[in-house]
């Protein structure tokens, strides 16, 4: 989002005959003239200082010696990840290290106490350093790259004005367990169930599916009023908002400076019966704030994909973005064009595209750039196996605002759409309104709905859940660049497949006691069982054993193995199914 200075001084004179008022009118415009040129003067100086970047990102080479090991991925994955890691067979990596803090400390050393990182990139193995004002920044970077080999290259990404060291960001804690609020979904959803029943999403909550159980993490730029608006104030005592990140590195607060959040999460989370209800308003949520709303800078990127990290390590579902990039304010920060929509350009893109990797149900906004200049997408919505959204009207016509695709590489996008004109939101003033139009709007739509979908189909992956939507749309045997596969039927998706899954289920095998402290009984009297694992939170394999009997009781002893959490993997003669176990 653009920022503008606008400059009015007083109405435009005329002059239609000499009279003693001329002298006066002149005196005003010229006056006028010189605080107008003054002012110009004063941004113009404020601008050649700020062209001078004080921002880097410092891109490593390796993670050589790290203190971190893919052995121990509780020093920086939730237990929550972790368990949904075993659950869809997703490996830990060296990607998914932290940034060594040995190479963290060497570029530091080079530099001011006053220098501090600001963001940081595990998967891209980078890191962004705010240098202050009275330092040399370009013999500093140049000394970095000629005496530090595991430096491989430097990009200047903001000016940045910080005046001090950084607070320590909140992050609060995350609950243990899921908080079940009740199991009823029937709702008056008043003048919002224009935003819901595009998508037959409504029919979705009263088959009981409202996104119980499921983590939504929302990128945005600030959640103005949203902690102190009285129709929210369910969800706190509920236990549905699990805490806050705050990116940006002038305030440490993202209840503040911007509603542009409130909006969107209102269109998710709000239960306001008879006027207002989200898509899914029985999630959990986590609020990270990416977007600095006071300018647009490259280095939103790089808290973009933070952001993701972030959202992969406290173990997310879903991502709802409403953010996108395109410019930036200063000349030497555009490094893309729309033909670089690819996918892989852009730091954030990169991020959108593990973060689904990691098995997260990624949503982010097409754009709004349909009648301007640029046009195309946004970034990071050219990521791939995303779900990028764009907007339709209320008749499921195409929005001329929403960006068109596909993406610079020829691939389908928006992937999806939904309603984006005339949405019903929460203001940061706690006000119901009929907001104008956006793609963010559209976003948090198909974000929720999306939870919804993945609580009512848990056997599948995020990857198959994303293809399933996109195979639902209206238009998924002719997509277009405007809307994608189209408007999808959640409803209809969710009947055909519960059927399937009804007419293939596997029988319910029991296996117990649980928590154990050594024998485990497994009984099916329906099918055989044929082979039985069983995994560590770390996704190793701590027990395999093929059985070539017909029997359908079995008894394993597992005293040998440390008290935790295991995933315990019964392959039957109709499939696979996962159990989480405990050894005590």
């Amino acid at each position: 989002m653009k920022k503008e200075i606008i400059l009015n001084c007083m109405p435009p004179f005329t002059v239609n005959s000499p009279s003693p008022a001329l002298s006066i009118s002149v005196i005003r415009y010229t006056f006028c003239f010189l605080l107008f040129s003054f002012s110009a003067f004063l941004l113009l100086c404020f601008s050649a200082i700020a062209q001078n970047p004080n921002c880097y990102r410092i891109t490593f080479s390796d993670k050589n010696n790290s203190p971190y090991s893919v052995n121990r991925p509780e020093e920086f994955l939730s237990q929550r990840a972790i368990e949904k890691r075993v659950r869809f067979n997703i490996p830990v990596i060296e990607q998914d290290l932290p940034v060594n803090p040995q190479y963290i400390e060497a570029i530091l050393n080079l530099s001011s106490e006053q220098s501090q990182i600001i963001s940081k990139s595990k998967w891209d193995n980078s890191v962004v350093i705010f240098y202050p004002e009275t330092e040399n920044c370009h013999s500093i970077i140049a000394e970095m790259i000629n005496n530090l080999s595991f430096v491989v290259d430097t990009l200047p990404v903001a000016y940045y004005e910080i005046s001090k060291k950084n607070k320590t960001p909140i992050y609060e804690k995350l609950p243990s367990n899921m908080v079940s609020s009740s199991s009823t979904c029937d709702y008056d959803y008043g003048n919002s169930v224009d935003n819901i029943n595009l998508h037959n999403g409504e029919l979705l909550h009263k088959a009981g599916f409202c996104g119980e159980g499921m983590l939504i993490c929302v990128f945005d730029g600030g959640w103005k009023g949203f902690d102190t608006i009285s129709y929210f104030k369910p969800l706190y005592e509920k236990g549905q908002i699990w805490g806050t990140r705050d990116l940006v590195t002038k305030v440490n607060n993202v209840y503040t400076r911007t509603d542009h959040g409130t909006y969107c999460t209102s269109q998710l989370a709000s239960t306001i019966e008879g006027k207002m209800v989200g898509a899914a308003p029985k999630a959990n949520y986590f609020f990270i704030r990416s977007e600095d709303p006071w300018t647009e800078q490259l280095i939103e990127e790089d808290f973009w994909a933070f952001a993701a990290e972030l959202a992969d390590s406290i173990g997310t579902d879903v991502v709802s973005s409403s953010v996108g990039y395109t410019t930036f304010d200063y000349d030497w920060q555009n490094l893309y064009t729309s033909a670089d929509n690819n996918g892989t350009a852009s730091i954030a893109s990169r991020a959108a595209t593990t973060l689904t990797e990691k098995g997260v149900i990624v949503v982010n906004a097409a754009g709004n750039q349909g009648l301007f200049p640029w046009r195309y997408l946004v970034r990071p919505a050219d990521a791939f196996n995303i779900l990028a959204v764009g907007a339709v009207t209320k008749n499921g016509l195409s929005a001329t605002f929403s960006s068109y695709g596909p993406s610079s590489d020829g691939r389908v996008k928006p992937d999806v759409a939904a309603l984006g004109e005339k949405l019903w939101s929460v203001t940061g003033k706690g006000k119901i309104v009929n907001t104008g139009g956006a793609t963010s709007g559209a976003t948090p739509i198909i974000a929720g709905l999306s939870a919804c979908l993945w609580q009512a189909l848990p056997q599948y992956s995020s990857l198959e859940i994303k293809q399933l939507i996109r195979k639902y749309g209206d238009m998924a045997n002719n997509p277009d660049d405007r809307t994608g596969y189209g408007i999808p039927n959640f409803y209809q998706c969710y009947i055909d497949h519960y059927t399937e899954i009804q007419e293939n289920k596997i029988p319910e095998v029991s296996v117990y006691p649980n928590p154990t402290t050594g024998d485990l009984r497994i009984m099916n009297y329906d099918l055989r069982i044929e082979h039985i694992e069983i995994y560590d939170v770390f996704g190793r394999k701590v027990f395999s054993n093929h059985l070539i009997t017909s029997s359908f009781n079995y008894i394993i002893n597992i005293s040998y193995l440390p008290k935790g959490i295991y995933i315990i993997r019964i392959q039957t003669e109709k499939g696979m199914l996962n159990k989480k176990i405990i050894k005590i």
